[in-house]
This record gives C-alpha cells, sequence and structure tokens, in this order.
C-alpha cells in the first residue's frame, strides 16, 4: 500500500469563535503539485499552516507519510524536516549574506558541517539563478529575488515536499515570472508540493489539481481544466468571473452564467446560460 505524503482527515481549525476550517478531508498523493484558489478569509493559508503545524488543528488528524503528527508522541521536529514552506514574506535574516541565510537552517537543525551546508547552499542558489549574489545582503536583492533565496534556503534541508503560501503576493507583478519559474521546475523535478496561489495561468499550467475552498470547506477539486476551465460550482465560478476579468459587468450574475475557459489562451467567456 502506498502511504501519502500528505493527508488530513477531519481537519478543523478555530480562533475563538471563528470556525476556518470545517472538516477538510485532503490526500496528496507523491509528485502531485495541488494549487489551492479561493478568496481570502478561505481558509487556505490556514490549511497549509496546519499541515505543518505552524497552526494546530481544533480537531482531526494531519498524516505526513503516515505518521500522525498531531499525535502527543510524534517526533515533529524530525517530521517537519521533510517539509519545505515559502512564505508570502520572504523571513530572510537582514544582518546575514545570501550565502549565510541558506546555510543556517543546515547547521543548526540539521547539525550539517559547515563546509557540506555552504556547499548545500551554493548549489542550491545556483539552481534558482542565484549564484552571483551568494555574499550580498537580502536589502540588496529584489523582492523575487529574496523570495528565490528563500525557496533555496527551503530547499537545501532536502525536502520532500513543499508548501508554497501565496509566494508571489507580496511582489511587483514584474517579477512574479522568476519565482514561478523556480516553482515550475521543481514541479517538473516531481517535487511533491501544495501552492495556495491567485495566479491562475500558474495553476492551469503546472497543477495536477486544482482546490477550490471558500468559507473554510473545500467546494470543488479536479483537474485545472475542470475547475478552472469549466467548473461545476456556483460559487467558483463567481470567483473566476471576478478574479480573471474584475471589470466585467453583465446583467447575468455568474451564478446563473454560462462559463468557459479557453485554457491555451487564458480568454474566457461569460454570458446568459441557456440551460
Amino acid at each position: 500500500m502506498v502511504v501519502a505524503p500528505i493527508q488530513t482527515i477531519g481537519l478543523h481549525k478555530s480562533f475563538g469563535d471563528l470556525h476556518v476550517l470545517k472538516g477538510i478531508d485532503l490526500v496528496v498523493q507523491k509528485g502531485e503539485v495541488v494549487c489551492v484558489i479561493g478568496p481570502s478569509g478561505s481558509g487556505k493559508s490556514t490549511l497549509l499552516r496546519s499541515i505543518n503545524l505552524l497552526e494546530w488543528p481544533s480537531e482531526g488528524q494531519v498524516l505526513i507519510d503516515g505518521i500522525n503528527i498531531v499525535d502527543p508522541d510524534a517526533n515533529l521536529d524530525k517530521i517537519r524536516t521533510r517539509i519545505g514552506m515559502v512564505f508570502q514574506q520572504f523571513n530572510l535574516f537582514p544582518h546575514m549574506t545570501v550565502l549565510g541565510n541558506v546555510m543556517v537552517a543546515q547547521v543548526r537543525v540539521l547539525d550539517r558541517p559547515k563546509e557540506e551546508a555552504r556547499q548545500i547552499a551554493l548549489n542550491m542558489l545556483e539552481r534558482v539563478g542565484l549564484s552571483d549574489k551568494v555574499e550580498q545582503h537580502p536589502s540588496q536583492l529584489s523582492g523575487g529575488q529574496q523570495q528565490r533565496v528563500a525557496i533555496a534556503r527551503a530547499l537545501a534541508m532536502n525536502p520532500e515536499m513543499m508548501l508554497f503560501d501565496e509566494p508571489t503576493s507580496a511582489l511587483d507583478p514584474e517579477l512574479v515570472g522568476e519565482v514561478l519559474a523556480v516553482m515550475r521546475d521543481l514541479a517538473n523535478e516531481g517535487m511533491t508540493m501544495m501552492v495556495v496561489t491567485h495566479e491562475m495561468a500558474f495553476a492551469r499550467e503546472v497543477a495536477d489539481r486544482v482546490i477550490f475552498m471558500d468559507d473554510g470547506q473545500i467546494i470543488e477539486q479536479g483537474p485545472p481544466d475542470k475547475v478552472i476551465g469549466n467548473p461545476d460550482s456556483p460559487r467558483t465560478r463567481t470567483f473566476l468571473a471576478r478574479v480573471l476579468d474584475p471589470t466585467h459587468i453583465d446583467s447575468a450574475t455568474p451564478e446563473t452564467a454560462d462559463f468557459s475557459i479557453d485554457l491555451s489562451s487564458g480568454q474566457f467567456r461569460l454570458g446568459p446560460t441557456h440551460r
């Protein structure tokens, strides 16, 4: 029996009276790229943070390689080394060089010898196209370059899976492509990935599966050509209509409209339904 790298069972998370996740059941297979889309406040980031136990679930199970990491007996520190995470903000140490930022966790968490950590850091920085920036500090880099350093730092820990929480949302539009290119390469290399994103073109191209979340629940999931190209749920249609063409005004609401997307061009059609 093949054990899934990531699984959640009946996952709930509340902050006081606010019920953010409402019974999420999810399985991510090895090598699968899952993009999670949905409006702000739908629980996307909380789901990702709960998988790494940066947020502790109120109820339910989180299984990493079949191990329930919510179990008090689980070796959480060891299990977390299997999971790389990249956040909206870069979270780099400003007083360290780029090289130092990619080395520090290897030495302090994995107890790697400094020379080994240095070589791995150099390899990872070359992998993300920053081998010429190793001695610079974060303040000397663009936002896209800083996010690529953050990805290199995560990869240097040799993770089995990667979680990306809206990694391009804090970037200027012209810098988004360089980060997505690195993520696209990781996907092509077979890395297991969960990506919370508003980049629909990236999700269409790279994802094996797209999940649409709203109000703490999974509303719809499936291949990108179905969920993004021709969604079943009226709520998914509403969201995509507003994301893909926020200036469009039509007498028919998205819930009662024909909706289709040409995945090759990214164009969509929204018009009165005949059903």
